[in-house]
């Protein structure tokens, strides 16, 4: 698992529109939130996305980027994008590869069932690819609230 003021594992993934987005992106220019969660429209991920969606213009203020991963496929995102107006980007992570670097993929215990997936995760990469929080198992209700806050100190 990360922890803070450890530089970020890069990455490069394609997102809903299949073009490939990378860390280095934004290296220099923009402070990056990167949350990972498990599945598209399903009722915590649409609440943490169409939170992310509603203060996206504030984070912009911030010089920062939110950007959500699942395994979920390209054609998945646009089709939750769509339904529900987001305008965060959405990376498919269907190798697993980018959920693996960063810790995510882990067992989870549900009514007895122990299985994999995706922890809900979020992590703010500053402009110089350093990770400034690291976060697991968070609570999607009021989290981009609270993570915008966090943007704000940087």
């Amino acid at each position: 698992m990360l922890t803070k003021n450890q530089p970020a594992p890069p990455f490069s993934s394609p997102n809903q529109d299949n073009q490939a987005i990378s860390l280095t992106d934004f290296a220099g220019k923009k402070h990056v939130v990167l949350y990972f969660y498990p599945k598209d429209d399903t009722p915590g991920c649409t609440i943490e996305a169409n939170d992310f969606t509603a203060l996206a213009n504030q984070f912009a203020d911030l010089d920062t980027v939110v950007i959500g991963v699942s395994k979920d496929s390209c054609d998945s995102h646009q089709a939750f994008i769509k339904k529900y107006g987001l305008s965060v980007q959405l990376l498919a992570d269907t190798s697993g590869e980018l959920c693996d670097s960063y810790g995510v993929w882990q067992e989870k215990e549900k009514q007895g069932v122990k299985k994999m997936g995706i922890v809900r995760s979020t992590f703010i990469i500053n402009k110089d690819g350093v990770v400034e929080e690291a976060m697991y198992g968070v609570t999607a209700d009021g989290h981009a609230q609270a993570i915008l806050e966090k943007v704000k100190q940087l």
